[in-house]
């Protein structure tokens, strides 16, 4: 299983980015695929999940804002990140779950500043 992330970079606030997370050696659609992200010195946290079904959830700090979807055709889970804070600044890992199977991949930086 291999999960690669694209789409981190440098934004300015108020800016928005799409991250994407190409997903190969599984069954795509049978995964609850993730977004997660730590910022230096602190925990990793959960942005945005979506279930095998399509439903979705958000962390409180990213409501409203990010919008998590997926595309099985192209075993494909992206992020569309607006309205971005200067406290999103962060790594952003992509993440592949079903049963006891989990998946990470290599994250992607996202630096949010003026």
């Amino acid at each position: 299983v291999q999960l690669v992330e694209s789409g981190g970079g440098l934004v300015q606030p108020g800016g928005s980015l799409r991250l994407s997370c190409a997903a190969s050696g599984m069954i795509f659609s049978t995964y609850t695929m993730g977004w997660y992200r730590q910022a230096p010195g602190k925990q990793r946290e959960q942005v945005a999940q979506i279930t095998s079904g399509g439903r979705t959830n958000y962390g409180d700090s990213v409501k409203g804002r990010f919008t998590i979807s997926r595309d099985n055709a192209k075993n494909t889970v992206y992020l569309q990140m607006n309205s971005l804070k200067a406290e999103d600044t962060a790594a952003y890992y992509c993440h592949a779950g079903m049963s006891t199977m989990n998946y990470w991949g290599q994250g992607t930086p996202v630096t949010v500043s003026s």
